[in-house]
């Protein structure tokens, strides 16, 4: 399904799949922050391929709440996004830092339904 064709992009959460906006909102190469139920934050991406990624919007360096207006890229085939503020990155797969091993961000399953 094409993103012009669907209805919502929704996260797996706890309980369920949350909806967050219409596909529309998402523009490939950029992100957008959603807040959860929770009180938590989401980054959500779309690639240039189509392909949605969903990570905490937290830079775990700074406690900054800025990961969606991060830079997306790839390194060795990886998709990942560098924090605006100290341009660690971020794997949008896994959630691994790619300059600290020690550190990661939780992901969320994203589908665009």
């Amino acid at each position: 399904m094409s993103v012009h064709t669907a209805s919502s992009v929704q996260l797996r959460l706890d309980d369920g799949w949350f909806e967050i906006c219409d596909p529309t909102r998402l523009t490939p190469g950029r992100g957008i922050a959603a807040l959860l139920p929770d009180g938590r934050q989401a980054a959500l991406f779309l690639d240039r391929e189509g392909r949605a990624y969903a990570i905490d919007n937290r830079d775990p360096f700074t406690g900054a709440a800025v990961l969606s207006r991060g830079l997306i890229g790839s390194a060795q085939g990886r998709p990942f996004v560098a924090s605006p503020l100290l341009k660690q990155r971020f794997d949008l797969e896994t959630g691994r830092c790619l300059d600290d091993e020690a550190v990661a961000v939780e992901t969320h399953p994203v589908r665009i339904a």
